[in-house]
C-alpha cells in the first residue's frame, strides 16, 4: 500500500469519528442543559474546550451563547473542527482513494456529507436538534460496522482502524478531563455537588456509556468510579486503555510497529496503575494533560513511521508530523506539574 494512500485512510477514519463525537457532545450538552437549574448549568463554552478550539472560537464569535457554540462545533465551515468541515475533509479524502473503498462506503460518506451540509442549520434550533444530531450518529456508526463487515482485512482496514481507536481515545480524555474541571473547581462547585450524579451521567451519556457502566461496576455513577470506567476499563469501546488495546493489536499486524508498540504499551501500563479515587482534580488534570501529550506524539510517531512524504509504500524513513492535518493545537499542561504524581504516576506515560 502506498503511504499516501494509509495517511488519508489514518485521517478519514478520525474526521468520521469526530464528526460522530461532535455529534454526541451537543446533543448530551442540550440535555445537561434541561436536568440543571439554570444558576448551576455549566453553560456550553465547556464544549469549544472539550475540543481545544477557544483560540478559533475568540476570533469567529462573539459570545458564549448556545447558538453561537452549536453553530460553531457544528455548522461554521471557517472552523477547521467543526463537524461540517470534519465530514468535508473526509467525504474529500474518501473521493481520492474511492478505488478502494466499497461502493457503498462512499455513498454512505457522500450521503452523510450533503446530510451535513443541507441540514447543519437544524442543530441550532431545539425543535430539530435532536432528529438532525441523531441521523448523524447513525450515519457514522452504520460507517464503522461497513468497515468491519465489508472490507478486505489487511492494511487499508488496519489504518482505518487505528485512525478510529486515536481519535476515539483522545475524545473520550479530552470530555473527561473538561467536564470533571467544570464539577470540581469554581464558585459553584459546593452547590454542583448536590448535582454530582446527574452531571457524571451527562458524561456517561455523551460517550453512550450510561447503561454499559451500571452493567460493569453494579455500583452509583459517582465521580472516581466514572473516571475509572472511562480511562482504564478493558472493555468499553470508548475507553481510553480499551482502544489503546485495539490500537495495539492492529500494530502487531503492522510491519516496523515496535517503537508505537512499547509507546502504546507504557499509556495502558500508566492508566492501570493509577488509583483514580486518590487522585485530587489537579492531578487528575496533570495526568490527562500527559496522557494526551503522549497520544499526540504517537501519532506523530505513527507519521514518522508509516507516512512517508506521501510518496512510495509503507517503510521506515521519516516524514513530517501528522499534526498538520488536524486543526486541533497539540494539548500542553495548563498549570506547574504536581511533583508527587509527576515522579509517581506521570513520568512514564
Amino acid at each position: 500500500m502506498l503511504s499516501r494512500v494509509a495517511d488519508n485512510l489514518y485521517w478519514m477514519a478520525r474526521y468520521l469519528e469526530r464528526t460522530e463525537n461532535l455529534a454526541r457532545l451537543v446533543d448530551v450538552s442540550a440535555g445537561l442543559m434541561l436536568d440543571l437549574p439554570q444558576r448551576l448549568s455549566p453553560g456550553w463554552m465547556p464544549l469549544v474546550k472539550i475540543t481545544g478550539s477557544e483560540a478559533v472560537y475568540a476570533q469567529l464569535e462573539r459570545d458564549g451563547s448556545e447558538k453561537s457554540v452549536v453553530h460553531f462545533i457544528v455548522a461554521n465551515d471557517k472552523n477547521p473542527g467543526s463537524m461540517l468541515s470534519s465530514i468535508a475533509r473526509a467525504r474529500e479524502i474518501a473521493r481520492t482513494v474511492r478505488e478502494i473503498l466499497p461502493r457503498e462506503v462512499w455513498e454512505q460518506i457522500n450521503e452523510l456529507y450533503l446530510h451535513v451540509a443541507e441540514h447543519a442549520a437544524d442543530a441550532a434550533t431545539r425543535r430539530t436538534r435532536y432528529g438532525f444530531l441523531g441521523r448523524v450518529i447513525r450515519a457514522t456508526q452504520a460507517l464503522t460496522g461497513m468497515f468491519e463487515g465489508i472490507f478486505i482485512e489487511g492494511d487499508a482496514l488496519s489504518f482505518l482502524s487505528l485512525g478510529r481507536q486515536l481519535e476515539r481515545a483522545d475524545m473520550t480524555s479530552r470530555i473527561v478531563d473538561v467536564r470533571a474541571s467544570a464539577m470540581m473547581i469554581g464558585p459553584s462547585a459546593a452547590e454542583l455537588g448536590a448535582f454530582e450524579t446527574v452531571l457524571w451521567m451527562g458524561v456517561l451519556r455523551s460517550l453512550s456509556g450510561y447503561q454499559m457502566y451500571r452493567l460493569k461496576t453494579r455500583e452509583r455513577v459517582h465521580g472516581a468510579g466514572v473516571v475509572r470506567f472511562l480511562l482504564a476499563d478493558e472493555q468499553f469501546p470508548r475507553a481510553c486503555v480499551c482502544c489503546l488495546r485495539r490500537a495495539e493489536e492492529v500494530l502487531h499486524r503492522l510491519p516496523n510497529s515496535q517503537p508505537l508498540l512499547r509507546r502504546v504499551a507504557r499509556m495502558r501500563r500508566a492508566i492501570h496503575h493509577t488509583r483514580f479515587e486518590s487522585l485530587q482534580q489537579d492531578e487528575l488534570h496533570e495526568f490527562i494533560d500527559r496522557l494526551q501529550l503522549s497520544l499526540a506524539r504517537t501519532g506523530d510517531e505513527l507519521a514518522r513511521v508509516y507516512f512517508i512524504g506521501h510518496g512510495g509504500p509503507l517503510s521506515l524513513q521519516a516524514s513530517s508530523a501528522s499534526a498538520t492535518h488536524d486543526p486541533r493545537s497539540a494539548r500542553v499542561p495548563g498549570r506547574k506539574q504536581n511533583k508527587h504524581i509527576t515522579a509517581s504516576r506521570l513520568q512514564n506515560i
